[in-house]
């Protein structure tokens, strides 16, 4: 894991923009909950999402993916999910399954994650089922943060689908890390 933690792989403006998006999280939970100024807080769920596609773009473009990157870049997702999710449990009864199913979900992937880290040494970047899952939850929180007064049905409907694709990635990743533990090579 000496890689790591090279100087060139930590100071990058990928890194510094996953690093942006944690530091947003705070704002948005205080702007939603405390203030209750939906669009600001939908505003900079999107500046969010838009950093982080920007940091994909200049790592690959830029040759500065890192290990370090591969794994703070998804970090800063999911603190970013769990947050906007956490913000809406008081409003939608469901969130909050969707919140503890998010938790089990993410807790198996890492550790599926760290056990291919360590047996492998090897840190994979983001798979497409991944990065759809990203995409309908960031779309959905946005959706259900803009319009507050959405009925009930609706929002369950996008809760369930925030799950079902929640679902289909915990099951691809899981099928990917057992195919690369059992792979022979590194």
């Amino acid at each position: 894991m000496h890689r790591l933690f090279k100087k060139n792989q930590i100071l990058t403006i990928p890194n510094l923009l996953s690093l942006i998006r944690v530091l947003m999280i705070p704002i948005i939970v205080w702007l939603y909950c405390d203030q209750g100024d939906y669009r600001s807080a939908s505003g900079l769920v999107v500046l969010s999402g838009l950093t982080d596609v920007a940091d994909g773009i200049i790592a690959r473009k830029f040759h500065l993916v890192s290990d370090l990157g591969k794994i703070l870049d998804p970090i800063a997702d999911k603190l970013t999910q769990a947050a906007l999710i956490f913000c809406l449990i008081s409003k939608y009864e469901w969130m909050l399954w969707l919140f503890i199913f998010f938790a089990v979900k993410e807790i198996t992937m890492g550790i599926s994650g760290l056990i291919v880290i360590k047996k492998k040494d090897v840190v994979n970047s983001a798979q497409w089922f991944g990065k759809l899952a990203t995409v309908v939850l960031y779309t959905v929180m946005i959706l259900l943060f803009l319009f507050p007064d959405i009925s009930t049905t609706w929002a369950n409907g996008m809760i369930l689908l925030c799950a079902a694709v929640l679902l289909l990635s915990m099951v691809k990743y899981l099928t990917f890390h057992c195919r690369l533990l059992r792979s022979k090579e590194k």
